[in-house]
């Protein structure tokens, strides 16, 4: 019965909250093994600074490239959930493709950050941040307005207001993300983006089906087979 699961096993509702929870711990045992070795300055150090050093250097990489699958999981099951309860809205179609995009293009340069650091590529670390925060921002602001869209028939109002005032908070930040604080603040922001999946994943599973053309690997002719459809990661609510 779905009123005895926990809210975890709902759908697909962990794949944000582990996606915020693993990058969030990439953060903090990086920042914490990076000052406890005296490599960065404990007050606000730049979230790329507390990564450049061994042996820290090999957690924040590691963790960040796990995160980066977690974040394309993620934005494809969000992909999917739109353009399912949307099959004939153009507009809402283009939007959702082209979040899509930017989406994995963010997570593109969060898998960048991770492997090259600054001390050692700068200009290729640089063009990683950029992706991650600028293209980030951007599917943070088309998902804003796919939610607006979508409201109050299959979205609920609050859950707009709240993803807004993150777009706005991420967005107050974008000329001064030079600053530490501003770095820190953008990641928090879309930490928090990320949380209000959790009930909309909720509602979604997603199933794998494989389509045999063979009996066995060696058939070169068409073979009438039984195929299989498995669940992917979820119960079938």
């Amino acid at each position: 019965d779905l009123f005895e699961m926990w809210w975890f096993q709902q759908g697909l509702s962990f794949l944000p909250s582990a996606l915020v929870i693993w990058t969030a711990a990439a953060f903090i045992f990086s920042y914490i093994t990076a000052i406890t070795l005296h490599h960065v300055d404990p007050v606000l150090p730049y979230i790329s600074d507390t990564g450049t050093v061994a042996p820290e250097k090999c957690l924040f990489g590691a963790m960040l490239n796990i995160a980066a699958v977690l974040c394309i999981a993620t934005i494809y099951v969000r992909y999917k959930q739109v353009h399912a309860l949307n099959p004939e809205e153009n507009r809402i179609i283009r939007l959702n493709k082209a979040g899509l995009v930017l989406g994995l293009l963010s997570c593109l340069g969060l898998s960048i950050v991770a492997n090259f650091q600054k001390t050692t590529f700068f200009a290729v670390h640089v063009c990683g941040a950029v992706l991650t925060f600028g293209m980030g921002s951007l599917y943070m602001f088309v998902q804003t307005i796919l939610s607006y869209q979508m409201q109050p028939k299959i979205h609920g109002k609050q859950v707009f207001w709240v993803r807004l005032l993150l777009v706005i908070w991420c967005g107050g930040y974008v000329l001064h993300v030079i600053t530490t604080a501003a770095e820190w603040s953008m990641s928090f922001s879309f930490f928090g983006f990320f949380l209000t999946y959790i009930r909309d994943f909720q509602k979604i599973s997603l199933r794998v089906e494989a389509n045999l053309h063979g009996l066995t690997l060696y058939d070169t002719a068409p073979c009438p087979v039984n195929n299989e459809r498995t669940r992917l990661l979820s119960r079938d609510l």
